[in-house]
């Protein structure tokens, strides 16, 4: 055997044994906007960590979120990373079905991650989860109708007053509506805006036995406040509009106020994408006076299956894609009004993103103000804002979703919606086993 020989198969090894080593990583993630910048940022990860490869599967948010609940409750495996919200982590850990993440690395600073955020995917003092971007919902609001109604939007306004506002700021024969607010049935749709503006109206949607609560006044007064706005100053169709529907509306023009995620703020601002980015301001979700506002708290989170053979990589990845680093990368590529926001008071302190984000102080007051351990007026046996943070709330929340979207197309009433919502919650609760 030659030398050459010998060094051709030395290298041959090498390559091979390279190539084993390689470890692919299977991403399950969302179809948005912030996500898929991501996918065009990961050469970074990449070039830092030369023997992961990343292969993405891109889902629809209802398609999603189905495949990887079939994944992760077959213990099906198919998933390395997967993209998750806050209502499925505290249910998910719980099961024993993620990883625990506490091998960040010494640079991940878990104690820069805004409180309200963190608390939400943190189970027995344990990140179960890193969050990507995080959310309240707050007011968007055209400045120049405002003016030109003489009307002054209050840093933290009342119900009553945007009901107010709306009216007057409508104009249907230029389709300019006052305001515009989610209608598309969805526990994640109408139901997540409706739940938070319940909890402001003193509503819940369980008392602590787990009772169903559509038949108590509270219920009657959101739902009733709600269909009579609408009705009078809402777009036509609203029954089918969900977020992004109602983006499309706003930027275009034709909405004075939208209330809904602060994420969609960096939308609304950007010139590029909004034809009144130069005419929106900013307020606190509305109240009625009883100590809760009606904004909700979300955030899009990675984590790993507890099934998972990759869980050193996959632990590499998620450092990479939710630290102070990759937010700096965002901004050095693609300017800081689109780095990910609600997640670190990093971002909140910095000058530059201040500068770029006129909505940056809003949105921190909006997820500071949101309390997913105490959501409601009165006392609740359960977590989350805008969701109950229970396994069936997924089924029970879209059931009354579509009574209300009904009901506010006009084809039931409040009361029969109500109704409706009040028998079909306490059947299934009582299939459940929570009520006994």
């Amino acid at each position: 055997m030659t030398l050459r020989t010998l060094l051709l198969g030395a290298c041959s090894a090498m390559a091979f044994a390279g190539m084993a080593s390689a470890e692919t990583l299977t991403i399950a993630t969302v179809n948005n906007g912030d996500m898929i910048r991501m996918q065009k940022l990961t050469d970074d990860f990449k070039a830092k960590n030369p023997g992961i490869d990343l292969e993405w599967v891109t889902l629809e948010e209802n398609v999603l979120r189905q495949k990887v609940t079939t994944d992760i409750a077959t213990k099906g495996g198919q998933y390395d990373v997967l993209t998750i919200g806050t209502y499925e982590v505290p249910i998910w850990a719980k099961q024993g079905w993620l990883l625990p993440l506490d091998n960040l690395g010494d640079s991940y600073d878990v104690n820069d991650l805004l409180p309200a955020i963190r608390s939400g995917i943190s189970q027995d003092g344990k990140l179960y989860a890193a969050p990507f971007y995080g959310e309240s919902s707050m007011v968007m609001y055209r400045k120049d109708l405002f003016d030109a109604a003489g009307l002054k939007m209050p840093d933290a306004p009342t119900w009553d007053f945007i009901a107010d506002a709306a009216k007057k700021i409508t104009n249907k024969d230029k389709e300019i509506y006052g305001i515009c607010l989610r209608g598309k049935a969805g526990w994640g749709e109408n139901m997540a805006f409706l739940t938070a503006m319940s909890n402001s109206f003193g509503a819940r949607w369980f008392d602590e036995q787990w009772k169903p609560q559509f038949d108590q006044p509270e219920w009657k007064d959101t739902l009733t406040f709600y269909v009579n706005l609408m009705k009078e100053a809402g777009p036509p169709g609203a029954s089918s509009n969900g977020f992004n529907e109602n983006l499309a509306l706003f930027q275009t023009g034709k909405c004075g106020m939208w209330i809904d995620a602060t994420v969609a703020a960096s939308f609304v601002a950007d010139p590029k994408q909004s034809q009144v980015a130069d005419k929106v301001g900013f307020a606190l979700a509305p109240d009625k006076g009883l100590g809760k506002r009606g904004n909700w708290l979300w955030a899009w989170n990675l984590a790993i299956p507890a099934g998972s053979q990759k869980s050193e990589a996959a632990e590499k990845f998620i450092a990479w894609a939710t630290s102070k680093d990759y937010t700096n990368l965002v901004a050095e590529k693609e300017g800081w009004l689109n780095a990910p926001p609600g997640t670190r008071t990093s971002l909140y302190a910095s000058a530059d993103y201040q500068k770029a984000a006129p909505f940056a102080k809003m949105t921190l007051d909006s997820i500071n103000s949101a309390d997913p351990t105490k959501p409601t007026v009165k006392p609740v046996p359960y977590v989350g804002v805008q969701f109950v943070a229970i396994p069936e709330f997924q089924g029970i929340g879209t059931a009354v979703g579509q009574q209300f979207s009904a009901a506010l197309a006009g084809q039931i009433s409040v009361d029969q919606a109500l109704q409706s919502a009040q028998q079909l919650t306490t059947r299934e609760m009582t299939k459940a086993g929570y009520i006994k």
